[in-house]
């Protein structure tokens, strides 16, 4: 997917992470760790059914990537994994409310690496709506809830 960094307001939390030189990230992305690598998220492995895929890619969802890295390319990217910052993201068309979950959405048996879609199960998100939308949105605003960030509303961040 093309450039699709939507960052709208708030306060970003920086990390770095490297790629390894056959995956591609784009800005906007939604990234996840992989050992000590970052991947996008239509890179993660497909397991028995969507919720469970988002089950388990909410326990190593890293951020939003900042920057891209092309193909060939091993430089380290900056994600962003704070709690405090919103960004626009496409999403499967409804309606939204304050606080709903929203978790990543799929295409074809793969996660999307910039779509999100409501979930019913908070462990399965991975970004929580910051605004109430009409009925068929296909954009909402959201906060993240990375993994990685202990000051995140994703339940996999509590420190073991």
């Amino acid at each position: 997917m093309a450039n699709g960094l939507r960052w709208r307001s708030g306060q970003t939390v920086l990390v770095r992470g490297k790629v390894d030189s056959a995956t591609v990230i784009e800005p906007g992305d939604l990234v996840y760790l992989d050992g000590d690598d970052v991947k996008p998220a239509s890179a993660f492995p497909w397991t028995t059914n969507l919720a469970t895929t988002q089950e388990n890619f909410a326990e190593k969802f890293l951020g939003v990537a900042q920057e891209g890295s092309a193909a060939g390319s091993t430089a380290p990217i900056s994600i962003d994994v704070g709690s405090a910052s919103v960004y626009e993201f496409a999403c499967a068309a409804g309606a939204f409310e304050l606080g709903d979950d929203l978790g990543p959405d799929e295409a074809s048996g793969s996660l999307m690496d910039q779509q999100l879609e409501a979930v019913s199960a908070a462990g399965r998100g991975i970004a929580r709506a910051v605004e109430s939308t009409g009925a068929g949105a296909t954009r909402v605003r959201v906060t993240l809830a990375s993994a990685y960030f202990t000051g995140s509303a994703n339940a996999n961040a509590a420190l073991g």
